[in-house]
């Protein structure tokens, strides 16, 4: 478990994706996240003092469930502040980023740190989950967006039986696990190496587009 900035950067120095560009990208997120939220409200104040373990960590950790052969594209719904879209992009620009994102005001922040990343390949999506345009990707994220049996309903559509689906839940994964019905699917619950209250639903949904049963 991590339990610290000390370690939260260990960790991620630690990973095959982690390399100096990688930290570069990284470190201007930092930078611009600490100077948008003085702007407006992206991520809590008090989180900023642990933002290596808080976010950057607790996204890339993501990339633990994802094979590094991994190609096409990553679709982050809801993205918000940034997370875990902008980490995931950062340490891995050969992937096709795609964050979904419905607010005006997130959406030119993550605009401007994408560009100043130099993510070439990361774009935004700037409207509402229900008006974007069917694809199948290759993963699927998105962390706090909804509960998981409407978090389905709105984004099976960009799934085949081989996309791989990486759901920070907080608290509450395995008992929304446990809750879902009409859904043929082989998800687990990982433990979050950020938070030891926290689990991560993982895996795919089963028969392509064949789905509910």
């Amino acid at each position: 478990m991590i339990t610290n900035e000390s370690e939260a950067q260990a960790w991620l120095a630690a990973r095959p994706e982690y390399d100096a560009t990688a930290r570069e990208r990284i470190e201007t997120l930092i930078a611009m996240l600490v100077e948008e939220n003085k702007v407006q409200n992206l991520v809590s104040a008090a989180s900023l003092d642990q933002v290596w373990q808080r976010h950057i960590v607790d996204s890339a950790q993501l990339l633990a469930h994802v094979p590094r052969e991994t190609s096409g594209v990553w679709l982050d719904l809801g993205t918000g502040a940034g997370f875990p879209g902008l980490a995931v992009a950062a340490l891995r620009p050969d992937l096709e980023v795609v964050m979904v994102e419905s607010r005006a005001r997130r959406i030119d922040w993550l605009d401007r740190a994408r560009i100043a990343m130099g993510l070439d390949r990361a774009q935004v999506v700037g409207s509402r989950l229900e008006l974007v345009e069917s694809r199948d990707v290759s993963v699927v994220s998105a962390r706090a967006f909804a509960p998981l049996d409407k978090l389905l309903a709105l984004s099976a559509r960009f799934s085949t039986s081989e996309t791989i689906w990486v759901l920070p839940k907080g608290r509450s994964a395995q008992q929304e696990l446990d809750d879902l019905r009409k859904w043929r699917h082989m998800f687990h619950v990982e433990q979050s190496l950020t938070d030891p209250q926290a689990g991560i639903i993982v895996g795919t949904l089963t028969d392509g587009k064949d789905r509910t049963r």
